[in-house]
């Protein structure tokens, strides 16, 4: 290898206040370091831009470290390994790791995973449907909240990674009513028309609570929430006796400066006997196995959908990010490099 080799990576400039802003994002052109045993030099084709980043540009504690301001940002990415010190990946294996942010990244080779290759199926699939939201979909409908067959499941966010896996999941696993909120008429048409929901409503074009009791007039059975605020106070109305919420994101609060009032209406959770249960995808590992076996031969056999939006160029990484907390994607938001 060259001693020459850069890469652009984008760094945090700014911690946002608010909603992020472009000039929050610094490119920056580094020399990239020959790989230390154990370790490969990856060329990224696909990275990933995800809502939980937005409390990591936050300096506060949470489940993950927060970024810090003039380092480089991280998150899920597909690439190529191009050069390898470990005897464990060899040159031109794809592999799915967590330094996305930058062209090129130096990882430990037990850092990474194989990226799971389906015939007709884009690599990028590793970061969505295949990848951290697909898991986080299967693993949040079917181990979180406990569904089964004829359950009725009403899904926030549904036009997103997350969601629209869910649904499409919920379908396949025999749910009895699959319905959606969705940001935009466009949207609403994607999830009834493309997907397959029973039912879907644009959040913006009237109460949620009463869109949702419309489109779901016998009450829900599971409540798969992307995003907190009036739709969880509007399932609370919703549910049925024994119904489970699995707390996945609250994508409607992460840019608030102040803090946001919770639903005025827990107290429905006590007679109907419900569960809220907040969890994280890392938390179910065991389950990547199984995940990818049955969600990669629904994809192979054309049973489900896999949707993205794709932003071309490193450079723009920033602008998606701040897409992707506008609502500007339909499926998983990646970057291409």
């Amino acid at each position: 290898m060259s001693d020459t080799r850069t890469s652009r990576q984008v760094n945090l400039a700014a911690r946002p206040n608010g909603a992020p802003v472009p000039s929050d994002f610094e490119i920056v052109e580094v020399d990239v370091p020959a790989p230390a045993d154990g370790e490969v030099v990856v060329k990224n084709t696909f990275m990933s831009v995800d809502p939980y980043m937005r409390g990591r540009m936050n300096d506060v504690k949470s489940y993950v470290p927060p970024f810090q301001i003039g380092e480089a940002l991280a998150g899920g990415a597909v690439g190529e390994v191009i050069e390898s010190n470990s005897p464990d990946l060899a040159v031109g294996d794809h592999v799915v790791h967590g330094l996305g942010w930058r062209e090129v990244a130096v990882v430990p080779a037990n850092q990474t995973q194989p990226a799971s290759a389906i015939d007709g199926v884009s690599l990028s699939a590793n970061l969505g449907v295949l990848g951290m939201p697909g898991l986080t979909a299967y693993a949040g409908l079917l181990e979180v909240a406990s569904f089964g067959e004829g359950d009725a499941v009403f899904v926030s966010g549904a036009a997103g990674a997350v969601g629209s896996v869910v649904g499409q999941i919920a379908k396949l696993k025999g749910a009895s009513r699959v319905i959606g909120s969705a940001g935009s008429d466009d949207k609403v048409t994607f999830l009834s028309d493309q997907l397959g929901f029973d039912a879907a409503f644009n959040y913006k074009s009237g109460p949620v609570t009463k869109q949702l009791l419309g489109a779901a007039p016998d009450g829900i059975d599971v409540y798969f929430d992307n995003v907190g605020g009036d739709h969880l106070q509007a399932a609370l109305h919703a549910l049925k006796v024994h119904g489970r919420v699995a707390l996945c994101g609250a994508i409607s609060v992460y840019n608030n400066t102040e803090p946001a009032p919770g639903p005025n209406n827990l107290t429905l959770a006590i007679g109907k006997q419900l569960t809220l249960r907040g969890f994280i995808v890392s938390d179910f590992g065991s389950m990547r196995d199984q995940f990818v076996t049955e969600v990669g031969g629904w994809l192979a056999d054309g049973s489900l959908r896999n949707d993205e939006t794709i932003v071309d160029g490193i450079e723009n990484a920033g602008e998606a990010f701040i897409g992707l907390l506008a609502g500007a994607n339909t499926g998983k938001m990646v970057v291409s490099i």
